[in-house]
Formats: structure tokens, sequence, C-alpha cells
């Protein structure tokens, strides 16, 4: 059974508009799931679902066994699926420390050993516990704001464009995060502005086109796939 399960999901943002029509995706312990497809395909809406951000219509999401419909974000965060939002993903006038206090409002007899546990895994938010958010580089403020999600002791992160806006250097170093916290055994899936990274990084990978599935299978034979490369990845 997999960890993860959404299928035949439909999600609109009101009567008129459907934006997931039928999605179906899964992800497993210790992997890396790629969300790819052109703009308004309705990836980052299937992570709002997940997450409990909008409600599916129709269809189900479950975490191994047990649903996750209709529950409040807070409720999905509570049974293990942390959700990192492109933007807004950090408190840019509060200090890093702050963050992370916020970040394990699920668990306040836990914070303290939490936040020791990040600023072990993270040393460069150690040593600028104490300065604003809003001081940090972009590939800073997206560890920060990895770093809050971890709070809640996640099963399942959900990623929503980590590298947008990052330099090549920040990107590689962002994306060794990543790996490092696929390798603790959690599920990661992945929405991804730059797909051949994201294929390199990833595992799997679902194609999405007009809100459903075009496509899916392993990362690397997606990429090698001269007409997945050709429509969707550039040539």
């Amino acid at each position: 059974m997999s960890l993860l399960h959404a299928e035949k999901v439909v999600v609109g943002y009101n009567s008129a508009d459907t934006i997931l029509k039928g999605v179906s995706i899964r992800a497993d312990s210790g992997e890396i799931v790629a969300i790819l497809g052109p703009n308004g395909a309705g990836k980052s809406t299937l992570l709002k679902a997940v997450a409990g951000q909008l409600a599916a219509r129709e269809g189900s999401i479950r975490l191994k066994d047990e649903p996750l419909n209709g529950l409040k974000p807070r409720e999905v965060a509570k049974r293990g699926v942390a959700y990192v939002p492109q933007e807004a993903n950090v408190f840019p006038s509060m200090s890093i420390h702050e963050n992370l206090e916020i970040g394990g409002y699920l668990a306040p007899s836990d914070v303290k050993r939490r936040i020791a546990e990040i600023y072990a895994r993270f040393p460069m938010l150690a040593e600028k516990r104490r300065e604003a958010a809003r001081t940090l580089s972009g590939g800073q403020r997206q560890v920060l704001a990895v770093a809050i999600a971890l709070m809640v002791a996640p099963q399942v992160m959900l990623l929503d464009e980590p590298s947008a806006g990052l330099s090549p250097v920040a990107t590689r170093e962002l994306f060794d995060t990543i790996r490092s916290i696929r390798d603790a055994g959690v599920a990661i899936v992945l929405v991804e502005q730059n797909a051949l990274d994201a294929l390199d990084l990833a595992e799997r990978a679902y194609i999405l086109t007009a809100g459903q599935n075009h496509i899916d299978g392993k990362a690397s034979e997606l990429a090698a796939d001269a007409d997945v490369r050709r429509a969707f990845l550039g040539g």
C-alpha cells in the first residue's frame, strides 16, 4: 500500500471552474515524486488539495488507509502531511527561531527538542537564529521554509516550486537538502519549474495536462524518452 494515494481527484476553485479532472498519484516512504506539466495543468492545485487547502469534489485522498478528504489544513498537518507553498512560506519580520516555534504549533511540548534537531541538521539556521527571516538569501529562505515543515515530523512533504527564483548553486544546495529528507524516509511530492532538474532529483514522475494524468513512470525513463522530451521538457 502506498503511503500517500490520491485517486480520481476532482477539484475546482468554484462550481464553474474545474481544474483537476480525475487526477491520480501515489507516493511511498523514502521516495521523491515529481509532478510536471505545462502552466495551468493543475500541479499546484493538486498539492493544495492534498494539503486540505482546497476541497476535492470527487475522488479520494488517503494517507496509508486514513482518508484526508474534508479535513482542514491543520488536521492534515497533524496526520503527517507538511505543505510548503511557493510564496509566503516564512514570516519575514520574525526571527528564524520564532519561525521554527510557529512551525511547532501542533506539538508545543516538543518544540525545544525539534528545534534542536533542526539546528543540528541546518547549522546555517542555528548561526542566524536571532536574525529576521527577511535577511536570508533566497536559498536560505527556502531552507527555512523546509525546516518549518519538518517541525511537524512529517511522513509526507509537499513542495511547490521550491527552486523558483534561486541561482543554480542555491538550487543544487536545496536539492541536496531535499534528498537528505528523502533519505530519512519522508515521502516528497514536488512541483518544480525545471522539469529536467526535477526528473534528475525524483524517482518517479507524473506529467499532467489540462487537469488530467497524461503519462507517468520512472523519472529516468521519462527523461530519456524522446517524445516526452520534445513535448514537455524543451527538446
